[in-house]
């Protein structure tokens, strides 16, 4: 898996009991599905455990459940509210969840068993999707080359160099465990969510995305895509992982990138051989039905110039400012941080 969080348990859940456990939140960073990439960001981890916790709490304040229990600061014991972390002036950089079981997905003759997956889960497991939401279709994203803009109801014959606004969300669904990600049909989605209702999990990802897309515009972003996992137990489904923050959401200031998406697009125009080897190697993956596409790829990333490094982190922390209403970091304004990536 390429996530750049590492992942504790303090108890571990059963077949029957959900665990706790905590994401200790890193300055790592991943594009293209590579994982680890050669340099940190400074302040990033910092900057997604705290937009992630101010998510979880507007969630809970609007009655959608999750498995956000709080957040750990060091020099303190216990628990935290995020406003308690911050009001001591520190920055949590660690998240306290509920824990739910995650079997392994066995792969063998070039697919995945997902029923072998269900059968050791039971009925408190991971529901083994991303359920990703669209409000606008920006440069990037994946959409443009799976659909056609009449498919959403836009009077466009090709998709426009700029991003798109859509009529209505659009919700899809992706593997989660699989090396290369897929979308799917909503039948094969259904049957890979297991015992997890497909209607549900819609109904949860365009909760989160009106939550977050209401707080964003009131901080002066758009809120363009994202993403939710889920956790099922007892008949109930959670959204589970990590919210509405710059590396699982897509945002924009001013027609500019506030996301991850910035690092991503700036690799493909410095690094081009990079990502079409990455891309060749997930196409060889494919053709020949192996999982491990990163052991095909004949080239690795080059580190990013120091100030790249400095313009992304003051973005991160900027957009963060904005989003939770305050001063958590040391940074720039967004407008000033947006402005110093524009040409990056």
């Amino acid at each position: 898996m390429t996530s750049v969080k590492e992942f504790r348990v303090d108890e571990r859940a059963t077949a029957t009991d959900l665990g706790r456990g905590a994401f200790v939140f890193t300055d790592d960073y991943s594009v293209f599905d590579w994982g680890k990439m050669p340099d940190e960001i400074p302040d990033k981890g910092a900057s997604l455990c705290t937009m992630g916790a101010y998510n979880f709490q507007l969630l809970e304040e609007n009655h959608v459940p999750t498995h956000y229990e709080g957040v750990r600061i060091d020099g303190h014991d216990g628990t935290l509210d995020l406003g308690e972390a911050l009001s001591t002036g520190a920055v949590p950089e660690e998240m306290v969840i509920s824990l739910t079981q995650v079997p392994d997905l066995p792969f063998a003759d070039g697919s995945y068993d997902y029923d072998a997956y269900h059968d050791a889960a039971g009925e408190n497991y991971l529901v083994p999707l991303e359920i990703v939401f669209r409000n606008r279709v920006p440069v990037g994203s994946s959409l443009r080359s799976r659909t056609d803009p009449a498919d959403h109801g836009l009077d466009f014959e090709e998709w426009p160099d700029d991003a798109v606004d859509l009529p209505e969300p659009v919700v899809e669904f992706s593997t989660k465990y699989e090396e290369q990600d897929r979308y799917l049909d909503r039948e094969e989605a259904d049957r890979i969510a297991g015992a997890a209702s497909i209607d549900r999990l819609e109904e949860l990802a365009l909760a989160v995305n009106h939550v977050v897309t209401d707080r964003a515009a009131e901080a002066g972003l758009v809120h363009e895509d994202g993403k939710i996992e889920c956790l099922y137990h007892g008949g109930q489904l959670r959204v589970a992982d990590v919210v509405g923050t710059f590396d699982e959401n897509r945002f924009s200031h001013d027609g500019q990138q506030v996301s991850k998406e910035v690092v991503r697009q700036y690799h493909k125009r410095t690094q081009p051989e990079w990502v079409e080897a990455v891309g060749e190697a997930k196409r060889r993956a494919d053709a020949e039905g192996v999982a491990d596409w990163k052991a095909l790829c004949e080239r690795s990333p080059e580190p990013l110039d120091e100030a790249v490094i400095a313009a992304a982190r003051d973005l991160y922390c900027a957009g963060t400012n904005a989003y939770v209403g305050g001063d958590v970091f040391d940074a720039p304004s967004l407008d000033a941080a947006v402005d110093a990536v524009r040409d990056l």
